[in-house]
């Protein structure tokens, strides 16, 4: 009887570590800008057959960059409100804030530092832009030295040297919004539907390769204040809207 729970014992383990998410079905449309697409995939899970959605703004570093937009002051739009109004070409919410409005983590806005650079479990890292580039940063390795011109702390990090990061929470499924960086001069922002902290690791982590191979990925503020919006080539949108007010947006904006 041992050998034979032993021996089910570890064919259940073989399975779940075999189980994965896998990309089912993928399309794409062009922005007015070159290098930068709206991607919408489905992945589902070999295992559970549970299925996820993502919607991405894939972009080219060369021919677009980030900005951050911060609603300082009342009343607060929504974001398809406030990118429907400049010259913005796809954005999601940012990072978190206080009951207060007052952001939580290091916020800079066109090289202004809105509020400075906190050391909290949650906040694991960094997403900032500077005229030449967009990198994600571990906290520790982020210095302000490098005078980005946008910069949202947030977390957790849930994808690191191309990796999913283990121990992630596994048990609250919520919308997700999220910032990447792949190879080369490839950076996304994304907005994923219910799940997990630690499936929308495993997601990004597997799903959008070989064309797309994020090497790290932060988790935005998600939940009720996840948003995606994308600017088409024939001019109209495509919105998720947030359910709350929300104090940030990142943006992608033409060179």
């Amino acid at each position: 009887m041992r050998k034979l729970s032993a021996a089910i014992f570890f064919l259940l383990l073989f399975s779940t570590a075999k189980a994965q998410w896998t990309q089912i079905s993928s399309q794409s449309e062009p922005s007015p800008v070159r290098g930068l697409e709206h991607r919408y995939v489905v992945a589902e899970h070999s295992a559970s057959g549970d299925r996820a959605s993502l919607e991405l703004a894939v972009f080219s570093t060369k021919s677009c960059r980030l900005r951050i937009v911060d609603q300082a002051n009342e009343p607060r739009l929504d974001l398809e409100e406030v990118v429907s109004r400049g010259n913005f070409l796809a954005a999601v919410n940012g990072g978190y804030f206080n009951p207060d409005d007052k952001p939580i983590g290091l916020l800079i806005v066109d090289g202004t530092m809105i509020a400075p650079l906190q050391k909290a479990r949650l906040l694991s890292g960094v997403l900032s832009a500077s005229a030449k580039k967009v990198q994600i940063s571990r906290v520790a390795e982020f210095s302000l030295a490098q005078k980005p011109d946008a910069a949202v702390e947030s977390g957790p990090m849930v994808v690191d040297l191309g990796k999913s990061v283990r121990g992630l929470e596994a048990t609250r499924a919520a919308r997700r919004t999220f910032a990447a960086v792949g190879a080369g001069d490839k950076a996304a922002l994304g907005f994923c539907s219910d799940v997990t902290l630690a499936d929308l690791s495993n997601i990004l982590a597997t799903v959008l390769a070989p064309d797309f191979k994020i090497q790290r990925a932060l988790n935005l503020d998600g939940g009720s204040s996840s948003a995606f919006w994308f600017k088409r080539a024939n001019g109209s949108s495509f919105s998720i809207a947030e359910e709350k007010p929300v104090r940030d947006f990142v943006a992608i904006v033409p060179r």
